[in-house]
């Protein structure tokens, strides 16, 4: 995911296209789970506050990770949850393609710019010999790194490997006595990556780039003026900052995220089924309360208060407000989260009238062949009941559930039911229908109340308790009152 948006001060941004005066940031690649969405998010927000515009960039240089439908589906939950990008690849725009598989010929000839002017070199190590490299560092407690053995080939020896066709991949040369930088979010952060690792590929022999080569050479021709990205390449960004001098390119401002965690401080996994955004989708989650739920648990705004739109969350953000600490996640709390933002969309008469609509659509689909009266499908009655129920449910689905299946199909309880609770089934049958038919009947929580009570007096061993649960069985045909 990318956004386009201006430095807080407004001048013209070096990074940005001629004659513009925003730049743009980026976020960091992902399958749209809830740390991506949570990036994409705080990118979004981050261009809607500085008057950008919001980027998806598709980043499927490794091959054997592409999913198909992955590009279309990251970019639905993106419509979904309430940040649909400005431009992608679906939408276009004026600096793409937006997918890097598209984008080749860029990248092969950034490459080749970075091996005239020496910094970077072809490297003709085979699997074989690399994969050798790393066990022998395993076995001596070490961390894997590449030795730099093809750094040192002379200029005949490349090419006459080159003249016998041998395979090769194109690596950087890192640079001791890299410079500090400042980060929006770490401050102050340098990471001396030439003394721990060893040069890094840029371009692998499939012709593809890696994140390193891609990202540096895509931000500076989208005109990227800022990165925010997850915690994770913290560590990277001095490699990816002498790329950018061995460009001679003016690198983005870098902003680091803290990590989204569980509630116990684990990390969330994509083995966890439950933290993919259609999970959200299918189990009837409002985007507005996913929304507010990852920023709650976080930082970067003025306060944590449930309930916040997306507009309210722009308003309050500023990124010097996002602290290092990871932010804990909560899901057991995403039910209240989404009861008060129901709250809110019921209250609301315009979000009032699509909830009509979606709710139509499910009493349709969970009880369209059992609807005996289709009155209950007009707009008025799901009106109602939406009103009636407002703040006693977390999710419209609830009210498709079997416990509130009386508001839509009448229900079906025996006469033997009905005598468990009490013998005098048919007297209190009349009494209530002549008291539902008569003048006096007063249609109130109250007035009901009074005149049951009336009613149970004129019973024989009938108690008003006892009445009640017969009332509640015939009528919605549940034992207990719904929630």
């Amino acid at each position: 995911e990318a956004c386009r948006a201006p430095e807080q001060a407004p001048r013209q941004n070096p990074s940005c296209r001629p004659g513009e005066r925003d730049g743009r940031a980026r976020a960091a690649r992902s399958f749209l789970h809830l740390g991506g969405l949570r990036t994409a998010l705080y990118n979004y927000i981050f261009a809607r506050k500085h008057q950008g515009s919001f980027i998806l960039r598709l980043e499927d240089t490794d091959q054997s990770r592409v999913v198909a439908g992955a590009a279309e589906g990251i970019e639905d939950m993106l419509d979904w949850a309430g940040i649909p990008p400005d431009e992608s690849p679906h939408k276009g725009g004026p600096v793409g393609p937006y997918q890097q598989s598209h984008r080749l010929e860029l990248y092969k000839r950034a490459s080749e710019v970075l091996l005239e002017n020496g910094a970077a070199y072809r490297c003709f190590c085979t699997p074989q010999r690399l994969e050798l490299l790393k066990k022998d560092a395993l076995r001596n407690r070490q961390t894997p790194r590449y030795d730099n053995r093809c750094r040192h080939l002379s200029s005949e020896r490349v090419a006459e490997k080159l003249a016998q066709g041998s395979d090769y991949v194109v690596r950087f040369r890192l640079k001791e006595g890299v410079e500090p930088f400042h980060d929006l979010i770490y401050g102050w952060s340098k990471h001396d990556v030439a003394t721990v690792e060893g040069d890094p590929v840029i371009l692998k022999a499939d012709g593809f780039p890696t994140y390193h080569l891609a990202n540096v050479v895509d931000d500076h021709h989208m005109g990227i003026s800022h990165v925010l990205r997850g915690t994770e390449w913290l560590t990277s960004t001095s490699k990816h900052l002498l790329i950018y001098r061995a460009f001679g390119w003016d690198p983005p401002r870098f902003g680091h995220l803290p990590l989204l965690l569980n509630k116990d401080g684990s990390k969330l996994s994509k083995r966890q089924g439950d933290i993919f955004l259609e999970h959200f989708v299918q189990d009837g989650c409002l985007p507005q309360a996913l929304l507010d739920i990852i920023t709650n648990c976080g930082s970067g705004f003025s306060g944590n208060q449930m309930g916040r739109t997306l507009e309210e969350l722009i308003l309050e953000f500023d990124v010097s407000r996002i602290t290092t600490h990871s932010a804990l996640l909560d899901l057991n709390k995403l039910p209240e989260f989404n009861r008060i933002h129901l709250v809110q969309q019921i209250g609301d008469e315009r979000l009032r009238q699509k909830l009509v609509m979606e709710l139509q659509m499910q009493v349709e689909k969970v009880y369209g062949d059992r609807l005996v009266d289709r009155e209950v499908l007009e707009k008025n009655y799901v009106e109602r009941v939406l009103l009636l129920r407002k703040g006693h449910i977390n999710r419209l689905k609830n009210l498709v559930a079997p416990e509130y299946s009386y508001l839509w199909v009448r229900p079906s309880v025996s006469r033997e039911q009905l005598q468990t609770i009490s013998a005098e089934v048919d007297e209190i049958g009349k009494l209530v229908i002549g008291l539902m038919e008569g003048p006096t009947a007063a249609l109130t929580a109250e007035g009901l109340n009074e005149d049951l009570r009336g009613l149970q007096e004129q019973m024989r061993g009938t108690e008003y308790s006892s009445m009640m649960k017969l009332l509640r069985l015939a009528l919605s045909g549940q034992q207990v009152k719904a929630i």
